[in-house]
Parts: C-alpha cells; structure tokens; sequence
C-alpha cells in the first residue's frame, strides 16, 4: 500500500512495476522496511519477489519484446522513444530527486541539479547509438561475401546498487533498450522508489509497457532468482565484488549467459612532489568525501611523495574537518549519511582494526554525534599493505594515508592485491604521466583530477576482481547485441 513521508508529503510508488503498471503481491508476501538512513526512520515497506514474481516479470518482458517488436522496429523510433523519456526525466526531476532523498544518501539538492540531469543525458547518449551502430562488412577471398550481422540479446537482466539508484539504472536501461532489448531491473531494496518511477515515465515516453519490469526484493532471493532465471539473455551487475562472485556462480549453476558485472574498488591517488599540491588536497578530497564515500570509484588510499606528505596531509585534514552533516532532504545539501547502521558499523569496524594493526588517525575515527547514520571523514597514517583499512574496501569517507621516495615504491603502493577499478595521478612531468599510465593496473586512470566527468563516451570498468566488461561508453551499447559471423558463397 502506498504511504505518505512527512514532511515532503511525496507519495512512494507501491509494488512491483510489471506490463506497465504497479502490481501488488498478496498479503502473506514478505516485506522489507525501507528506512531513512538521514533519521533511522521507517518511510515504507515493499513486497520481495520470490521466483514466481521474478518469473511472472521475465515472461512478461519476453511478451511485450515480441509484441512491440522493439528490436526490430526502425532504429529512428527507438531513437526518439528514449529521447522523449530523457525529457520527462528532466521534466520531473523535483520528484525524483526526492523519491531518491527519502530513503538513500543522496541529498535531494545533489539529485536534482546532478543526478537526474547525468541519468537524462546518459539515456540520450545511448539512444544516439540506435541508428548509428550495426554489422560490418569483412574482407574475404572473391567469390564470397562475408559480413557480421548484430542483434539484440532479447531480455536483461539488471540489479542496480544503493548509492546512486537513478544513475545507475540510467547505466542499465539505456543501452539495453537502445541496443533493442527489454530489461527486469531490481533496485537495491534500500532505494526502489526513483527506479520505479523512471519505469512509470517510460511507459508515459512511449517505450511499450513491459520492456521496462522492476522487481522488488533483495539479493539472496530476488537477485538470486532474476540471474538463474532461463529466461535472462544476459546479466548486468553493479555492486560489491563478493556479490559479483555469487552472481557469477549463479549463472555457472543455472545456465550460461553473458554477464557486466562493475565491483568494488580500492583505487589509489598517488601525488608526487611536483605536482600542485593545492590542485592534489581538492581532488584528493573530492575522490573520497562525496556520497560520504560510498561510491565505487572512491580514492580510498593516498599515496604521496614524503617530502609533501605532511603538508597535503595538513591540508586534507583542514578540508575533511569542514563537513557537518545534514538530512537528505534539507534544501542545503550536506555530509551524507551511512547508508544504514549496519554499513555504519561495518566501517567503524574496520577503523578500529585498523588501529590495532598499527594504524594512526590523522582526523575523524567515529560517528557523528546526531540523529542518523554519519560517521566523520577519516584519514588514517603509518598504514602498510597488511592493514585493514588498506586491504579491504570499505565503502565510506575514510582514507588511507601512505607516503614514497621513488616512483618504483609508489607503483608498488598503488598495485592492489584484489582491486584495479580506477587510479589517480598528480604530477606536473608529462613523460612521467604517459608512462605510469601504463604501469597503473586499473580500468580507468585519472591525470591531474579525480572522478568521472559528464563524457558519457569513456566506458568505465575494472580490472582484476574490480570487474568483467564495461558501462557507459560504445562498450556498454555493444555489450548489449550479440553478433553472428556470416559467409556467402557467390
């Protein structure tokens, strides 16, 4: 049943989104409280599908693909389909952004001026793909011709994280339906709410109802379900990466499909002693404290040249001493809170083993003293490989502070064991950039800055046990066609 939050009066979508319509699960379904980790208070419930609902969503997507003839139709249509629903997102991006504040850490300042014009624009990027991207011819002997033809995979599968519940379903949905796909897309069971509603637009766009199911529930048993399904062409994951490892050994017991699985990071930031050390403490700040640092990509380990080291180290702790926290949905955006006391303790966890280990707190080291789920920006020293707070991600504003004299010890700190998403770089020597470039084993580096910018055409993606294949970029349209090899003989 719907239900209203004060003091914003939104009203919350209500069930599972499938055939273009809100659907109900009967009584005896189980439910999932859905809190606001601003003030640890309940704002709703929603329904977990069990594998029937996920069935019932899969058979429907499969129906309206066949109906609608959606992969078939002239790419021009699907063209303008997506673009219209890009313009109703912008159109309603007051409403959004507040479905998003009420139950995640995105600030509804934040999500209206940022993340729902990104998630527009990236849908307008994918859309331009539609009918500009096809098969290619190929040299072969005379007498033949020869050509790979492209098509659709039929049905994705898609399950979307807590921390930016409407970018990244802009990640899944727009190369998808733009490549001639439909998709059954879970919402982390933390944030449904702006998912849901970015369904309802589409239908309102034109975009034939059922392309777009949204499937409520959690992992161990809605995700579970969604992935194994047989109906599931292909599977598109953003999250941590141990549920990347269950998803993968889903899909090895249930069936072979091709997978996008984006993961957990631990990327370094390594500023040597050239660089301008000012430019080195804001984009430090910046690639850890947004989000209070619950964002894959974060630059959760420092790694800086010695005889810089106390000084940037001054200066972060002067900027990370700054930020006070505030509700998600005050107009002036804040500190974001933990996502809810359980990610809260884990993080908190992880700092003490971190000192037990040996490791210094530079500033921070506890939760806010207030209402909800804040824990202080942290930065921790005279940390080595071994420690915690190094090895593990920890998914929060806390950062490792280490420091080098050569450039070989500073591309040893910056390999990690286990991640190799993304990696920063701060120096004023070209050559040196152009070759560390190189050496830097992630799916993304940074020169010079720290963070995605709005060039939807870099594809973004890890290495190691970061991930397998790409979002974003010609990379995530084409991971959405599968291609066959044909030959004729003249």
């Amino acid at each position: 049943m719907s239900s209203v939050f004060n003091p914003v009066k939104i009203k919350l979508p209500s069930g599972h989104f499938i055939g273009g319509r809100y659907v109900e699960a009967d009584a005896s379904a189980a439910k999932i409280e859905v809190i606001s980790p601003s003030t640890g208070q309940t704002v709703g419930s929603i329904p977990c599908a069990d594998a029937a609902w996920v069935d019932h969503a899969v058979c429907d997507a499969r129906a309206a693909l066949v109906r609608s003839g959606w992969g078939g139709i002239a790419p021009r249509d699907r063209l303008k389909a997506l673009h219209k629903w890009a313009d109703l997102i912008e159109e309603n991006a007051e409403t959004l952004a507040l479905l998003e504040a009420v139950c995640s850490s995105r600030p509804v300042a934040d999500a209206r001026a940022g993340d729902v014009c990104v998630t527009a624009e990236q849908i307008r990027f994918f859309a331009e793909f539609a009918d500009k991207e096809g098969g290619n011819l190929v040299p072969v002997a005379d007498g033949h011709f020869g050509y790979i033809a492209d098509a659709p995979y039929g049905v994705v599968g898609a399950i979307t994280p807590w921390n930016f519940p409407i970018s990244m379903a802009g990640w899944k949905l727009g190369p998808a339906l733009a490549a001639g796909n439909a998709v059954v897309i879970k919402p982390s069971e933390m944030t449904p709410y702006s998912t849901l509603y970015m369904a309802e637009l589409s239908v309102q766009a034109g975009i034939p109802a059922g392309l777009i199911n949204v499937v409520l529930g959690d992992g161990p048993v809605t995700g579970t379900a969604l992935t194994g399904h047989p109906g599931i062409d292909k599977v598109s994951f953003t999250g941590s990466t141990r549920a990347g490892g269950a998803i993968m050994e889903n899909i090895a017991r249930t069936g072979i499909k091709p997978m996008t699985l984006e993961l957990g990071g631990k990327s370094p930031m390594v500023v040597f002693a050239d660089a301008d050390i000012d430019l080195a403490a804001e984009c430090l700040d910046r690639g850890i404290m947004p989000n209070a640092g619950q964002f894959c990509v974060a630059g959760s380990r420092m790694i800086v040249a010695r005889e810089i080291a106390d000084e940037l180290a001054a200066k972060l702790a002067e900027r990370f001493k700054r930020y006070r926290p505030a509700n998600t949905l005050a107009e002036k955006a804040g500190f974001s809170p933990i996502i809810s006391e359980k990610q809260l303790s884990r993080i908190d966890g992880i700092v003490r083993a971190s000192i037990d280990a040996g490791g210094h707190i530079l500033c921070g080291g506890e939760r806010f003293d207030c209402e909800g789920s804040y824990y202080q920006p942290t930065l921790i020293g005279a940390v080595d490989e071994n420690n915690p707070a190094v090895r593990d991600e920890i998914f929060g504003p806390v950062a490792t502070f280490q420091t080098f004299e050569t450039e070989e010890e500073a591309m040893e700190l910056a390999c990690h064991a286990t991640y190799g998403l993304c990696a920063g770089l701060f120096t004023r020597d070209l050559s040196r950039a152009l070759r560390l470039t190189r050496q830097l084993e992630a799916g993304t580096v940074w020169v010079n800055r720290y963070g995605r910018s709005r060039d939807h055409i870099l594809p973004t993606g890890g290495w190691k046990a970061s991930g397998i294949g790409k979002d974003l970029g010609q990379e995530a349209y084409r991971a959405n066609r599968r291609t066959k090899s044909v030959l004729i003989d003249l």
